[in-house]
C-alpha cells in the first residue's frame, strides 16, 4: 500500500498542489480518490477535515470529506464530470475560508496550553483537544480545586499577552523519543503512521500534525466561554473572534 505524502505537514499555509491519481473507487454511495500527495487535511487530532476541489482540464472532483486510513489520505466526495483515470495528473485546491478558521481554532488551543504553563499549572496533564467551530475546548487532568472566575480572568489576560507578542510558528520533525527535549508533555497516542512533528510558538512545543496560523495575531481574540470541572477533569471551552 502506498503512503500519501502530506504536503500540509511541511507547509501549513499551502492550499494548492499538483498530484497524480493513485486510485479511485466507490464506497457507500460516494467516490473516493487517493493521490500520491495532497494539501488536504484529513480529520484528526481534534481538527476537522478540509474541503475543496481536485481537478484538471477535463473533469472535477468535489471534496466533501477527507480521512486518513493506514497511511493513505482518502478524498471523499463526488465527480462533476467523468471519473479520474489512474496515473492522471490533477491539481488540488483547498477551501481557504474553512482552512483558515480551523487553523485559528487549533492554534488558539495551543495558546491556552501556553497560558496554563505560564501560569504555573505545570502538573495539569493535557488529555483532549476539540478544535471544531461548534464548541471548541481543551481538557486537562487536575489534582486540586479550581477557582473558576479567577482562572478565567488569568487565562484571558495571559492569552492576550502571548498573542500580542505575535510569535511565529516553528515546525520541526523528529523521532518520537526526542519529543520530550522540547515538549512539556508528550502524549502516549502520538501517531506512528504519520511523520512526527512539533509545532512551537515562543519555544513552547506541542506534538501536532494539524494546521496552524503563521503568527499568533492571525488568531484574533480568544475568549474563555466556560470552565467545567468533573471527576478530576477541567474542560476549558473557548471561542475566537
Amino acid at each position: 500500500m502506498s503512503q500519501t505524502k502530506l504536503l500540509y505537514m511541511e507547509d501549513m499555509e499551502s492550499l494548492e498542489c499538483s498530484a497524480f491519481v493513485e486510485s479511485t473507487e466507490s464506497k457507500d454511495g460516494k467516490d473516493v480518490v487517493i493521490l500520491d500527495q495532497t494539501v488536504f487535511y484529513p480529520q484528526g487530532g481534534g481538527q476537522p477535515y478540509d474541503i475543496g476541489e481536485i481537478y484538471n482540464e477535463d473533469t472535477k472532483f468535489i471534496v466533501e470529506e477527507v480521512r486518513f486510513v493506514d497511511g493513505e489520505v482518502l478524498h471523499i466526495g463526488q465527480f462533476d464530470g467523468r471519473k479520474f483515470i489512474q496515473g492522471e495528473d490533477v491539481k488540488c485546491k483547498v477551501n481557504k475560508e474553512r482552512r483558515d478558521l480551523h487553523a485559528r481554532l487549533h492554534s488558539a488551543g495551543h495558546v491556552i496550553d501556553m497560558a496554563v504553563n505560564k501560569l504555573g499549572y505545570t502538573d495539569w496533564v493535557p488529555t483532549k483537544g476539540f478544535h471544531f467551530p461548534e464548541g471548541s475546548y481543551v481538557e486537562y487532568e487536575v489534582k486540586s480545586d479550581i477557582d473558576k472566575e479567577k482562572l478565567k480572568a488569568e487565562l484571558e489576560q495571559t492569552i492576550a499577552k502571548i498573542i500580542s507578542k505575535n510569535p511565529k510558528a516553528e515546525t520541526k520533525f523528529m523521532e518520537a523519543d526526542e519529543l520530550s527535549s522540547i515538549c512539556k508533555f508528550v502524549p502516549d497516542y502520538v501517531p506512528k503512521d504519520k511523520p512526527t512533528r512539533v509545532v512551537a510558538y515562543e519555544g513552547f512545543g506541542i506534538p501536532c500534525g494539524g494546521t496552524h496560523v503563521k503568527q499568533l495575531k492571525d488568531i484574533g481574540k480568544v475568549t474563555i466561554r466556560k470552565l467545567k470541572t468533573q471527576a478530576g477533569t477541567l474542560r476549558v471551552s473557548y471561542q475566537i473572534s
